[in-house]
């Protein structure tokens, strides 16, 4: 099959941000007095938006205010740290020219907050992506369908044509529950191993591999 849409995933799909998401995440649990966390334990936290990731990196017990302020001092880092060590995966932006070459509409649909998805698309990727989307006030977080349809939408994309990219559980979920299909990255924050055992059908475990799956 041929697709006409590519909806790619942003942590661990197309960017590697992990180092950056750690680093704030470490410097707002410091500002409030929290112990820090590893990068492998950043790492399983990500997925489903910045306010989940402190849940998970804050203690047992703390209060709802306590993840607030938390959340208040990670966003104030991540907006002006986001780019530090944040880079494509290899292969990445070389791919997403290639599809848009071919006359494939590409966009980006991410858990992350809306403000650094666009910074970051905008910095690795000089606005080649047709929609970059992120976490907003008032829309379902993936792996609910909403940002996903809005973009087909927008773009006139057909179910039948559309393919989701992701490297998570709930990127899985994301487009079943959108009725498109999902093509898994294992190079990304989640192996092989995990994403096979959270139902994914089709793994790409390189960019290369993944160019394939796309293109071929």
């Amino acid at each position: 099959m041929r697709y006409k849409c590519v909806i790619f995933d942003l942590d661990g799909t197309i960017l590697d941000t992990l180092d950056d998401l750690a680093d704030a995440a470490n410097a707002a649990l410091a500002a409030c007095g929290y112990p820090a966390r590893t990068k492998d334990e950043v790492r399983r936290f990500v997925g489903n938006g910045i306010r989940k990731l402190i849940e998970r990196a804050t203690p047992d017990g703390v209060s709802d205010e306590d993840i607030v302020r938390t959340h208040e001092a990670f966003t104030a880092y991540y907006s002006a740290h986001c780019k530090d060590k944040t880079r494509p995966y290899e292969g990445i932006p070389e791919l997403v020219s290639e599809l848009k070459a071919n006359g494939i509409r590409t966009a980006v649909v991410s858990n992350k907050a809306d403000y650094a998805v666009k910074k970051l698309c905008e910095e690795y990727f000089g606005g080649i992506f047709d929609i970059a989307i992120g976490e907003r006030e008032g829309i379902r977080k993936k792996p609910a369908p909403d940002s996903v349809l809005e973009v087909m939408r927008a773009l006139g994309a057909e179910a039948d044509y559309t393919i989701y990219i992701g490297d998570s559980d709930v990127d899985i979920m994301t487009a079943q529950n959108s009725g498109i299909g999902c093509i898994g990255v294992s190079y990304g924050f989640r192996g092989r191993e995990f994403l096979e055992s959270h139902g994914a059908d089709v793994i790409a475990d390189t960019v290369g591999e993944l160019r394939n799956l796309l293109l071929t």
